[in-house]
């Protein structure tokens, strides 16, 4: 019997796929011929093998193994690869994974073999560091758990402010916001916001934007060339004052985008602080990774760099009244510089931390929510049927392996990055998959998201570095479903802090079924994530005969005997409270 986890870390066979054609030359079948390929260390960044310094792309790994015995089902795990992974074990493809931060693991029970089995790993890397960057183990399926788990999980999360746990985050990205593209004009339609069920403002950085090796005709807003200035494109500070102004008027909060990691080539700290700045062996300024060229990466290991920054931070919460900070790429800051940050601003007041990152340790004193990359990074697959919808239930439990108790998770199906580079959702998950994603955001555990144009079905790739108008007068539908998931998730205090229980169905592969409670209120959600119409079969854990009713359609449903019988569109849903029997 395979009575303990067989550790994969070592040599391995390479070879880089710049052409992407190993798939269709079936570079995973057991008769291809590798006596070509590299001999690699694994795990590691490929960046640290010879020539790859700063490839970006595809690249396959081979490793034989000797399994002793296959009479218990087995499964293979890995630490982390950047960004996705397909596996094929003898010849025989055993799953796939999308996103590059969380650990995860496949079965392979019906590949392997007693004796020796070929393991075949395509690595797609979208930018920055790439490969197998974590352990790899075949490891027996019920033993999964104790190699998920962290020291973190067994810690409490840093308590959130009600209004926190409560929010629903609207991302405004200026340019495209409005024809002006100014805070004026966002300004004008906090109201509309309002409307829409949004609690929390997100503006994307304000900042005047560097010069120097500047990206496309208007540039990047994350190459920041003065931290206490506002972009004269959008405006003057008076005019984000007043901004600030109508936000609270309005009852809302306002976060702001921070880029604390580096800075545009032309900021006065470049030419003030050289110190303060990342140099290579030949003391030359770098950029934080070969894509990034329109900006310097700044060095934490100065103690001046990390007061003036935390400074700058109270500057905005204290003088200009902004009520917190959605952090770009967190992780690539020491997390005690967020900690240290953090127990300043709340000082001031409490604030919400918003980490553009996944670090299981920035729940603990440094943020509120991180993103739930995880999530969006399954969508598709679910959508496209490679991955049964009941993987959103294994989410759920890899995440209570891996956070401290009670970590808030941002959920959503696009943000400014996914649209610029995958597209919006109506165009990379069809409108009722943007639909039926939007609806698990807002019912999932964690806290959603919605994307400025998401309201109006947006269309449109929002370039970050030209402008690029949303077209607000079309998709009135789209504005009814957001409007009724802000009153439903704000009605049902079960979707805000409640327990999440997996209800099983007739068709799991394709049906996600799931039911939230807290006390006295409950949620039943069922998302078709199949392009075909399904009637499902709800088998429910309440003996009772209940009568439910949808939220968005008032339409009703008999329980009966555990079970309940429910019709579904492609892509259709259904959010169902408990009814009173009619008799």
């Amino acid at each position: 019997m395979q009575k303990k986890p067989l550790a994969l870390d070592g040599r391995w066979l390479f070879k880089v796929d710049s052409l992407n054609k190993g798939v269709s030359e079936g570079w995973f079948s057991q008769s291809y011929n590798r006596n070509t390929w590299d001999e690699v260390d694994v795990p590691s960044y490929w960046e640290r093998y010879h020539g790859l310094e700063s490839y970006d792309g595809v690249g396959w790994f081979s490793q034989k193994i000797e399994v002793k015995d296959t009479s218990q089902r087995l499964s293979i795990f890995f630490g982390g690869v950047d960004d996705d992974a397909d596996v094929w074990v003898n010849g025989i493809k055993v799953g796939t994974h999308i996103g590059y931060s969380d650990p995860f693991s496949m079965p392979i029970d019906q590949a392997v073999k007693t004796g020796t089995n070929e393991i075949v790993i395509r690595v797609n890397d979208n930018s920055g560091p790439g490969g197998i960057y974590k352990p790899v183990t075949i490891v027996p399926t019920s033993e999964l758990g104790q190699l998920l788990r962290t020291k973190y999980a067994e810690i409490e999360a840093k308590k959130s402010a009600e209004w926190v746990k409560e929010a629903i985050i609207y991302e405004v990205y200026l340019r495209s916001f409005s024809k002006e593209g100014t805070l004026k004009a966002l300004e004008s339609r906090i109201p509309e916001l309002k409307n829409l069920g949004v609690t929390v403002v997100w503006l994307m950085p304000i900042h005047p934007v560097g010069k120097i090796h500047r990206k496309g005709s208007l540039g990047s807003p994350y190459s920041v060339q003065d931290y206490y200035a506002i972009n004269p494109e959008f405006g003057t500070l008076d005019d984000f004052k007043s901004l600030v102004h109508t936000i609270h008027q309005q009852g809302l909060k306002i976060i702001i985008d921070l880029v604390a990691n580096h800075t545009a080539w032309d900021n006065l700290m470049l030419k003030e602080h050289l110190e303060w700045y990342t140099h290579n062996a030949s003391g030359k300024i770098i950029s934080p990774n070969p894509d990034w060229t329109d900006v310097a990466d700044l060095n934490y290991d100065n103690q001046e760099l990390r007061e003036y920054m935390i400074t700058m931070m109270k500057y905005w919460v204290r003088d200009i009244g902004i009520d917190g900070y959605r952090c770009d790429v967190a992780e690539l800051v020491p997390t005690d510089f967020w900690e240290t940050a953090v127990k300043e601003l709340e000082t001031i007041k409490p604030v919400l931390m918003l980490s553009e990152g996944t670090l299981p340790e920035h729940h603990i004193k440094a943020f509120d929510l991180t993103y739930s990359w995880n999530m969006y990074d399954i969508l598709e697959k679910v959508i496209r049927d490679s991955t049964p919808a009941t993987i959103f239930h294994d989410l759920l439990k890899t995440e209570s392996y891996q956070f401290p108790q009670g970590s808030l998770r941002m959920r959503f199906n696009t943000n400014h990055d996914k649209n610029a580079w995958d597209g919006p959702p109506v165009e990379k998950f069809t409108p009722q998959g943007a639909k039926v994603t939007a609806v698990l955001a807002f019912t999932y555990p964690g806290v959603p998201l919605i994307y400025n144009g998401e309201e109006v079905g947006n269309n449109k790739k929002l370039r970050l570095f030209e402008k690029t108008d949303i077209d607000w007068s079309k998709n009135a539908d789209f504005r009814m479903l957001y409007e009724k998931l802000s009153l439903l998730r704000k009605q049902h205090p079960a979707l805000v802090n409640g327990s999440y229980s997996a209800v099983q169905n007739s068709d799991s592969k394709q049906v996600l079924s799931f039911i939230r409670i807290k006390e006295e209120d409950s949620v039943l959600v069922v998302l078709n994530f199949s392009s075909a119409a399904i009637k499902a079969i709800l088998v429910l854990p309440s003996n009772s005969d209940n009568t439910w009713k949808d939220f968005f359609t008032n339409k009703i449903y008999e329980q009966t005997n555990c079970q309940c019988d429910i019709s579904l569109p492609s892509l259709g849903f259904v959010v169902l409270n408990p009814s009173p029997k009619v008799r």
